[in-house]
């Protein structure tokens, strides 16, 4: 009843549950077993929720990569960046959905649409970021408890929002940055969510768990991407 969005080692797989798709992955690393993986999950509009579910898988070789000449490199996994148009398509949310590389020591500014709500996620390196909400970064690790204080620099694993603007501008580190950056239109509806469901009331979130007891949770089959195929 939302859309998923992962990348796992490179490629991505998105897919759109709608009216129900229960998955396992088994996701491979190289050959120290080391990798990066990401999921997303993005709501969709009331209007959308029982859609026929939906499967895309790109590989990596299809995702368009963008190097300026500053030597920042952006792999465009959604949405229009730059003039170039990435490989997954067909999201209500229409998110821009890119993998940034700044060089280090470098400063980098970005352009988000001013309807859109940004956040970057940091998984290599460290930066100063601008026009960040408050705090600047939230880890995604478990701090100590006197760790209140936000920190001026997102390093790995960390997650920065932003206000309402037009630019994110980003300073590297001594040793770079590398994140994601990631932009949607705000659906603006009311949201009840209980683990892997998301609906717009608790009366329909019982109804799908009711039905997820019964065996009638899936109400239609898979639509396989006809370039996966």
């Amino acid at each position: 009843m939302g859309n998923r969005g992962a990348i796992s080692p490179g490629d991505v797989q998105w897919m759109t549950a709608g009216s129900g798709i229960i998955h396992q992955e088994m996701p491979k690393g190289d050959h120290a077993g080391r990798m990066h993986g990401f999921q997303l999950w993005a709501n969709l509009p009331a209007s959308l929720k029982m859609t026929p579910p939906r499967y895309q898988e790109v590989k990596s070789t299809e995702i368009p990569e963008i190097k300026d000449d500053d030597g920042t490199h952006v792999r465009l996994v959604c949405g229009s960046f730059w003039g170039r148009k990435g490989p997954v398509d067909g999201i209500a949310a229409d998110p821009i959905y890119i993998d940034v590389s700044v060089p280090p020591g470098r400063k980098k500014t970005l352009p988000v649409e001013t309807t859109r709500h940004a956040f970057a996620y940091v998984f290599s390196g460290a930066g100063k970021f601008g026009n960040a909400s408050q705090p600047l970064a939230v880890p995604t690790e478990p701090v100590g408890w006197a760790d209140t204080a936000p920190p001026s620099e997102a390093d790995n694993r960390s997650l920065v929002l932003f206000d309402r603007g037009d630019e994110v501008t980003v300073q590297a580190g001594e040793d770079g940055v590398r994140f994601l950056l990631v932009s949607g239109k705000p659906l603006e509806e009311p949201v009840a969510w209980y683990g892997p469901i998301v609906m717009n009331t608790q009366e329909q979130l019982r109804e799908a768990f009711n039905d997820l007891d019964r065996g009638t949770f899936l109400k239609s089959g898979l639509k396989p991407d006809p370039k996966s195929s």
